[in-house]
């Protein structure tokens, strides 16, 4: 994707070089938040007003969640509230003003939501995402406030690793929009583990192609199929004299 096209002109004529910037083919979408679509559709479609859908976030709470009193209130007012989005200039934004604190953990929440939704698989490992604070200039507890939108963010804990997880791009379990670089992964184990088992699969059939051959008939009046059990059942005798069968049957 080629937003920027630097063209630097040099005319013989003249003693200093002549360079001049062109700004070319540039690209609309670079600069908006994935989240901003999903804005858009909702005003369209729901027919909502501006004032409902310009900062909000869509929100999909785990079964079971338990909503407190008055939290639908705190919600509605969240979703309203006005933050400095991701690929907006950076502002000062005064915490001690009405909303500032508001203000600044949601717009950490907004490059949050971002950085997911441009991963393949709309996920990363907490640790990880924490290496971005200083560069993201976030300066809250990551995994606190991942914690404290539940109805955005999903933790998945697996041993010592604690996975992040954008909610609203799963359900039940797998990726509603997957990314086609998710797709050819996921292709191209399926076919890793279809060469497994095709391995396997072809050592345990020349297994048994050596076993049979072994065992089985010839042509000048070798064993016959079957008499390979024998020295079998004659070494089990030898090692159990006392075992029979009025012994087995009781």
């Amino acid at each position: 994707m080629e937003c920027l096209q630097v063209g630097v002109s040099t005319e013989l004529d003249s003693p200093p070089p002549n360079q001049t910037a062109l700004m070319v083919d540039k690209d609309e979408s670079v600069g908006v938040a994935k989240v901003e679509f999903w804005r858009e559709k909702e005003y369209r479609e729901k027919r909502l007003s501006e004032f409902e859908t310009k900062y909000a976030f869509p929100i999909n709470f785990p079964t079971g969640f338990k909503k407190e009193a008055g939290f639908r209130d705190k919600l509605k007012n969240w979703q309203r509230l006005p933050y400095l989005k991701p690929y907006e200039r950076k502002e000062v934004v005064k915490v001690r003003t009405c909303g500032g604190i508001e203000q600044f953990e949601k717009r950490a929440v907004g490059i949050l939501h971002e950085f997911l939704s441009l991963m393949v698989e709309n996920k990363v490992e907490v640790e990880r995402l924490a290496h971005f604070k200083r560069d993201f200039a976030i300066e809250v507890n990551v995994r606190e406030l991942l914690l404290e939108n539940p109805g955005i963010f999903y933790i998945s804990t697996k041993g010592n690793a604690q996975t992040v997880f954008l909610r609203e791009a799963y359900r039940k379990g797998h990726l509603i929009e997957p990314n086609p670089i998710y797709v050819v992964r996921r292709k191209l184990l399926d076919l890793v583990l279809q060469g497994c088992r095709s391995t396997r699969e072809l050592a345990a059939e020349k297994e048994i192609k050596e076993l049979s051959s072994s065992a089985g008939c010839t042509a000048d009046g070798g064993r016959r199929d079957g008499d390979w059990v024998i020295p079998i059942l004659e070494n089990f005798d030898n090692e159990n004299p006392y075992n029979s069968v009025s012994e087995i049957s009781e």
